[in-house]
């Protein structure tokens, strides 16, 4: 099924309520934005892998101690269609940390209809740390 526009702003609106979330310390709203099976997937970043709400709320409490102070997502795309009833985000974050440092991610999301509203079901989080290019060679 293909998506409306509406669809599509209501996918952003729920990545990005995340990061306003992750730094408000508003763990007791993570329903408005997760299904409740849904996956946090930090593994990449050496932190592991989360799996419902209980679950990524008791982690966001002890990652906010050393956390990025703001998240900000930037790049949104969403796949063309669901699929199963889930559709496909990619997005990048740029993290400021405490020290000043601002650090680069790269997120996947899957994302499905849930009560009211579109929720993530599968987040993916890894760090960018080294440049990407296009090999000369390689489609783009």
């Amino acid at each position: 099924m293909a998506l409306t526009t509406e669809d599509r702003l209501e996918i952003t609106e729920t990545l990005s309520l995340l990061g306003h979330l992750a730094d408000s310390g508003g763990p007791d709203r993570l329903e408005e934005v997760f299904t409740p099976d849904a996956v946090y997937d930090l593994t990449a970043a050496g932190m592991g892998a989360f799996t419902g709400i209980d679950a990524i709320r008791e982690a966001a409490g002890r990652i906010a101690a050393h956390g990025p102070v703001a998240h900000h997502l930037t790049n949104v795309v969403i796949g063309g269609e669901e699929q199963d009833g889930v559709v496909s985000a990619l997005s990048k974050g740029l993290l400021l940390m405490a020290d000043g440092k601002v650090e680069s991610i790269v997120m996947a999301d899957d994302v499905r209809r849930h009560g009211d509203g579109w929720r993530i079901a599968r987040h993916v989080v890894t760090p960018q740390r080294a440049p990407r290019r296009l090999d000369a060679h390689s489609p783009a």
